[in-house]
C-alpha cells in the first residue's frame, strides 16, 4: 500500500472520530494529515511527510484556537429573557451595602441585588440583566 494511502486513511479516520466526538480540533489535525498525504504524493521522504503534517496540523490548531478565542462567546442562559422572565424588569434599589450588595423586595420576596463589576453602585431605578445564583445582577437605567 502506498504511503499516501495510509495518510488518506488516517485523515478519514480522524474526520470520522471528529463526527463522533464533536471536537473541532480533530478537523484541524486531519488537515495536517491531508498535507502529509499530499507530501507523500509529491514524493517527499517519510521524515518530510511527518514534518509537513505536524506543521500544517499544528498550525491549523493554533489558528483555530486563536480565531475561536477572539469571537465573543454565547450569552449566558441566565441573561436571556426567553429563559428567565425577570431579565429586563426594573427594580428600585433604595441603597447599597458596603460589600456591594443591596436587599430589595421584588415579586413579594426579599432579593439580594448585585451590580456589574467595576460600576459604582448608586441608589435608584435599575434593570435586571442576569440572575447569578439567587441574586439579581442589575445595571443603572
Amino acid at each position: 500500500m502506498a504511503e499516501s494511502t495510509m495518510w488518506w486513511i488516517a485523515a478519514g479516520a480522524m474526520v470520522a472520530l471528529e463526527l463522533f466526538t464533536g471536537t473541532f480540533y480533530l478537523l484541524m489535525l486531519s488537515i495536517g494529515l491531508v498535507a502529509g498525504a499530499l507530501a507523500a504524493m509529491a514524493g517527499a521522504g517519510l521524515a518530510a511527510q511527518f514534518t509537513v503534517a505536524a506543521l500544517v496540523g499544528g498550525g491549523a490548531v493554533v489558528i483555530g484556537y486563536f480565531a475561536r478565542r477572539r469571537r465573543p462567546g454565547d450569552p449566558s442562559a441566565r441573561a436571556q429573557r426567553s429563559v428567565n422572565l425577570d431579565i429586563g424588569e426594573t427594580v428600585q434599589v433604595p441603597g447599597w451595602n458596603a460589600d456591594g450588595t443591596a436587599q430589595i423586595r421584588y415579586r413579594g420576596a426579599q432579593w439580594t441585588v448585585i451590580h456589574r463589576p467595576g460600576v459604582t453602585p448608586i441608589p435608584g431605578l435599575h434593570r435586571v440583566v442576569e440572575l447569578v445564583g439567587n441574586r439579581l445582577l442589575v445595571e443603572v437605567i
